[in-house]
């Protein structure tokens, strides 16, 4: 999942800009779907387990890279490319957030394969309050009564889990974190959602094929010599790339509040299918856990609305 770019703070006012009803519509259908298939990704990654997250990793790197590239090819969009790979300092920014990124496509697949799709849903229910908590280390932010209010809630609820759990929840916060870090540094590097993600991919891609041809070499051809195993691999390329793609048309043409509402979408739907399809444990501890969680969102969500108008008044 990539963040929008931020634009540059101005010293003008700068008025809220028109957003047309159709454009609007196109992209409330773009968020939702790029949030459901982000939702419903685990049913792809699933049975995939036999061949390893490191594998899936990989193909999934460069099966992304393969599609990104098709479509910088149709937009012309190549010379950004050109462009950033000039840049010393944004090379050096977007080569700590490819590493940021693959380790959470790493860790999220292992939390699938490991059957511990519930401590995936979790990392990214808390990953909007370990945004605030980065922009309070890195940037010196300062948070109002309800964002502190919200992130006490969700301290108690990680401290919960990891009773439930009868250790701490790594799995989770190892998600958050790195989803969080890899938000904060790709918004540094200043490049568009598809150039961004394929930088990312070109920088991780010569790894990603060493290991596949350390794969092929050890243990044969293996998964790939079923078509179906095969096609799926294949298939968590486009999972990757156009989910990133319909969301960063969704941020032209909503309100980032607009957007906000969509972001509990995916881990809401993870949350379900941990529970009713892959049938992982939801005892009481861990449900009041999640019950926290969610408080501590609809307080976070309510003093966001809250604040908005004032925000856009300033």
């Amino acid at each position: 999942m990539s963040l929008p770019e931020s634009a540059p703070a101005t010293l003008a006012p700068v008025p809220a800009p028109v957003i047309d009803a159709k454009d609007a519509a196109n992209g409330v259908v773009a968020a939702l779907v790029a949030y459901l298939l982000w939702g419903f990704l685990p049913l792809l990654l699933h049975p995939l387990s036999e061949a390893g997250a490191v594998l899936v990793v990989a193909e999934r790197t460069i099966y992304s890279l393969i599609l990104l590239a098709i479509v910088l090819a149709i937009t012309g969009k190549f010379g950004e490319v050109r462009a950033f790979l000039r840049d010393g300092r944004k090379v050096r920014v977007l080569a700590l957030s490819s590493v940021l990124l693959a380790f959470n496509w790493l860790l999220y697949v292992y939390a699938v394969d490991a059957n511990e799709l519930l401590q995936a849903s979790f990392g990214y229910f808390i990953n909007p309050l370990v945004n605030i908590a980065i922009g309070m280390v890195f940037l010196g932010e300062r948070q109002n009564r309800w964002q502190t209010v919200s992130i006490g809630i969700a301290v108690i609820a990680i401290g919960i889990q990891a009773a439930a759990l009868g250790s701490v929840p790594y799995i989770s916060l190892g998600l958050a974190i790195s989803f969080g870090l890899y938000g904060y540094f790709r918004k540094t590097a200043m490049l568009g959602p598809a150039t961004g993600l394929f930088a990312e991919t070109l920088m991780i891609a010569p790894v990603a094929i060493a290991y596949i041809g350390y794969n092929l070499v050890t243990v044969g051809i293996g998964v790939h010599s079923d078509p179906t195993m095969l096609l799926l691999l294949i298939l968590t390329g486009p999972a990757t790339a156009v989910p990133l793609l319909l969301f960063a048309f969704a941020v032209q043409r909503l309100r980032l509040t607009t957007i906000g509402m969509f972001q509990y979408l995916a881990p809401s739907i993870q949350f379900l299918i941990a529970v009713f399809v892959f049938h992982e444990e939801m005892n009481a501890t861990r449900l009041v856990s999640f019950a926290l969680i969610w408080l501590s969102l609809v307080v976070f969500s309510w003093d966001s609305f809250r604040r908005r108008p004032r925000a856009v008044a300033a």
